[in-house]
């Protein structure tokens, strides 16, 4: 199934803040449950903004810089419980497990 690269990009988003408000939440983790490159994980974690989903980087306690996970405090106007009865359709689209 094609999609446009504007669908691609929604769904992207609307993935990785599924994927972190799963516990799936920081960058290494994500890479390895996806297969998604780094730089489009960091990339896209930092684009949640723009669908005013209000996505934090929590520094883990005692650890050096960079030691943490994100965690989803808004997800704005996105309804994320229409995302997760969906997120089977927005994974296959994606191609993403």
């Amino acid at each position: 199934m094609n999609i446009s690269k504007t669908k691609s990009s929604f769904y992207r988003r609307l993935y990785i803040a599924h994927l972190i408000e799963t516990g799936i939440s920081s960058v290494p983790a994500i890479i390895e449950f996806s297969g998604m490159p780094r730089r489009t994980a960091q990339d896209t974690i930092k684009s949640l903004a723009e669908l005013d989903i209000v996505c934090e980087f929590e520094q883990t306690q005692g650890e050096r810089n960079h030691s943490g996970h994100y965690v989803i405090k808004d997800w704005g106007a996105v309804n994320k419980t229409w995302v997760k009865e969906h997120i089977a359709e927005i994974r296959g689209s994606l191609n993403y497990p």
